[in-house]
């Protein structure tokens, strides 16, 4: 029998987070298991600091409770297992199901995470930045769960910016010290991996684990409201990048983005509100 520690987030999944992380007792049997809630814990490094070597450690929460995490402070050499149950789970659609229904290994994907600043403060982030109409959206989800508990649908939040509530912006772009502008740019995230959103796979060859350590920059530009519209449904499967006319890819190590007008950013599902420019290194 194994000792374990649960660290969940009661707010992921729209509250279900503890829910979500007790079907761990279920799957785990035979194993002792402790539930604590993440949000409580103000220092990793003395709560780790506490439990001898033979206690193992499952985060159970979303993108959301990942970005938390890794943006706490140091957790030493402790193994760090993942149980997805947020309700986008972008990560996990990212690295596919490795541990075949059961929490897997966090750690190789900590290293060398890369970095945002946003209004002069610095973080690090797993998945992407957005900015544009997914920060939108994430500003609008924001809003409806302080009025509901029912799940946002982000969908349609994202439909109803395209067909009349979001407009888009003039963009500089510089990328590894090179200088670019976009008119109508309906979204410029950065991204460590493929999805955000909660399954639209923004930058299909984007690998959070190449070994240049770099990422990837897709900008949606020149778009009427009609063709945007046209092409939302093929950001699921990866394919709009077929659309070398208006979207645009880059690859690097430093990027930044600058709006003319303030707008909505999001990271890793948290959201900024009125951000004029963000930087990137990786």
């Amino acid at each position: 029998m194994s000792k374990y520690t649960v660290l969940f987030n009661p707010l992921a999944d729209n509250g279900r987070g503890e829910q979500n992380a007790r079907k761990l007792e279920s799957m785990m049997q035979g194993n002792e298991l402790e539930f604590t809630d993440i949000t409580k814990i103000e220092s990793y490094r003395q709560f780790f600091e506490k439990y001898d070597q033979d206690m193992h450690f499952v985060i159970a929460g979303g993108d959301g409770t990942l970005n938390h995490f890794i943006n706490g402070d140091t957790v030493g050499n402790r193994q760090i297992l993942y149980y997805p149950s947020g309700s986008g789970n972008d990560f996990f659609r990212d690295v596919g199901d490795i541990g075949q229904g059961k929490p897997f290994l966090l750690n190789p994907f900590l290293a060398n995470l890369p970095e945002v600043t946003v209004q002069g403060k610095t973080s690090r982030f797993i998945n992407g930045i957005g900015y544009g109409i997914d920060g939108y959206c994430c500003e609008e989800g924001d809003n409806q769960r302080e009025k509901t508990h029912k799940r946002v649908n982000y969908t349609a939040i994202a439909l109803k910016g395209l067909f009349y509530d979001y407009h888009p912006r003039t963009a500089k772009v510089t990328v590894d010290g090179q200088k670019h502008e976009f008119r109508k740019v309906w979204m410029a995230p950065t991204m460590n991996g493929r999805y955000f959103g909660g399954g639209m796979m923004v930058t299909p060859n984007q690998d959070r684990l190449n070994p240049k350590k770099t990422v990837t920059l897709m900008v949606a530009h020149d778009l009427s409201r009609l063709r945007i519209l046209r092409m939302f449904p093929l950001i699921f499967k990866g394919n709009h990048v077929q659309s070398e006319d208006v979207i645009t890819i880059f690859e690097g190590h430093e990027i930044t983005v600058e709006y003319d007008i303030p707008c909505a950013l999001q990271i890793d599902g948290e959201t900024v509100t009125d951000v004029v420019s963000y930087s990137v290194k990786s």
